[in-house]
């Protein structure tokens, strides 16, 4: 059954009152698909499927919540509940819970575990949770280097289960320094009197727990990883991370990219009510009518020249339009860079001369087929060429915009995903009005 169908099958039982077919509805779906069913309804209606799941389901639910509704749920649970969740959960996934939740309820949770998970708990919570600290799984299973294959089989049978995307063992030493990496493959099909070290890949290199989660996504998709070992300054493993916790580690970014642009959050509940929607909005409405107040002083300080020559007032957003363009090009391609490790300080000259030309030819083509377009209509090469010149140097210095901005933000600690767009329309918009008019004038 398709997702909208689903929807519209709940939404029908829920308006004719029919509460026991809709819990019939959410019985035959799996918790990911009760989630988005979650995140796709109306607060009231949420809070009815809700009530209508059980407890191990709700557990369940919680780890495909977005945040902000998840965390309207967290509120209406209690400490046995969160405490049940906690065992249910993986520890990275429930250690973002918690961070969510307020400080004093966080610690409850923690005061009632015992002295062994609250540690692991305690452990990834000390973490950043975008930094591989913060993604990383603290149940690893470890062998030693010198035990032989048989001895690590009875290990295993032992345990009896292996953590979710377990392909391969960690070898540590006795101080728990991380050595290398024991694929499962290996252990089934090398002779059992082999010890480890002989077949263990010692190539394999570890990620440290202070690694940003982007960088830890570049990892896993350069090297193919299905897992990895995470190790602290010292050398000693911490935790592993997997393949699960990287890929949505890889959506959330490609998410946050199209919404930051609308200075909208990865979280926001689509159906959240209208007050927070509003509070949330407006922020950045305001910071736009900023920049639209600084484009609209620098006009008027030329409108005798647009009273007396009304084609420039036809004509300007031409100018603005194409450096906004040619600028959001070249910041979207160096905040892709950098997000991926290919953009720095060593080759970032190198890169604002190869926008610089491009920008240039770019530029001067356009502005030619738009200059003869203009002297034909208007009857007026001097306006035409100041058109030209107005749009080469505006397309130029938004490139050039669109190459430090990223650099400049990350340094300040701004995410030029979320400001970079608003920064560059400014340049662009006062930049383009004032050549253009300054020339005019």
């Amino acid at each position: 059954m398709e997702f909208q169908e689903q929807l519209s099958q709940l939404i029908r039982a829920y308006d004719a009152g029919q509460a026991e077919e809709s819990k019939y509805l959410l019985e035959s779906l799996k918790p990911v698909e009760i989630a988005n069913l979650l995140e796709s309804t109306p607060p009231k209606l949420r809070e009815i499927l809700w009530d209508l799941c059980d407890d191990e389901t709700r557990i369940q639910i919680l780890e495909h919540l977005g945040e902000e509704v998840r965390d309207e749920f967290l509120e209406t649970m209690d400490t046995a509940q969160l405490l049940a969740a906690a065992e249910a959960m993986d520890t990275d996934d429930f250690a973002d819970l918690l961070q969510s939740l307020p400080e004093a309820i966080s610690d409850q949770v923690l005061s009632h575990m015992d002295r062994h998970d609250r540690a692991r708990f305690e452990a990834v919570l000390s973490y950043p949770e975008d930094s591989a600290g913060g993604l990383m799984n603290v149940d690893t299973v470890t062998v030693r280097p010198r035990h032989t294959l048989e001895i690590v089989l009875r290990y295993l049978r032992l345990r009896k289960d292996l953590p979710d995307t377990t392909d391969a063992l960690i070898v540590v030493n006795s101080r728990d320094e991380y050595l290398g990496m024991l694929p499962i493959t290996k252990i089934l099909t090398t002779d059992p009197s082999v010890i480890v070290r002989e077949v263990m890949d010692g190539t394999v290199e570890p990620i440290l727990d202070n690694a940003s989660d982007t960088e830890v996504a570049r990892l896993f998709s350069e090297l193919d990883l299905v897992s990895a070992p995470v190790v602290n300054a010292e050398g000693k493993l911490v935790g592993r991370i997997t393949i699960d916790d990287v890929v949505d580690v890889i959506i959330e970014d490609a998410s946050e990219a199209v919404l930051a642009r609308a200075g909208l959050d990865i979280e926001e509940d689509i159906f959240a009510p209208v007050q927070k929607a509003f509070g949330r909005r407006a922020v950045w409405l305001g910071i736009n009518l900023i920049t639209a107040v600084l484009a609209a002083a620098v006009i008027n300080v030329f409108e005798e020249t647009i009273v007396k020559v009304v084609a420039l007032a036809v004509l300007m957003p031409i100018v603005t339009s194409m450096g906004g363009i040619a600028g959001t090009q070249t910041l979207t391609l160096v905040i892709r860079g950098i997000s991926l490790g290919q953009v720095g300080r060593a080759n970032l000259k190198w890169l604002i001369r190869r926008e610089f030309l491009v920008a240039a030819l770019n530029g001067m083509f356009w502005a030619l087929l738009i200059a003869l377009s203009a002297a034909a209509l208007f009857q007026d090469t001097i306006l035409a060429a100041v058109l030209a010149i107005a749009m080469v140097l505006n397309i130029v210095i938004a490139a050039i915009a669109g190459c430090l901005l990223p650099s400049l933000l990350t340094t300040m600690r701004i995410d030029p995903a979320i400001a970079g767009g608003v920064i560059l329309t400014t340049v662009t918009d006062v930049c383009g009005f004032f050549i253009f008019l300054g020339l005019a004038t």
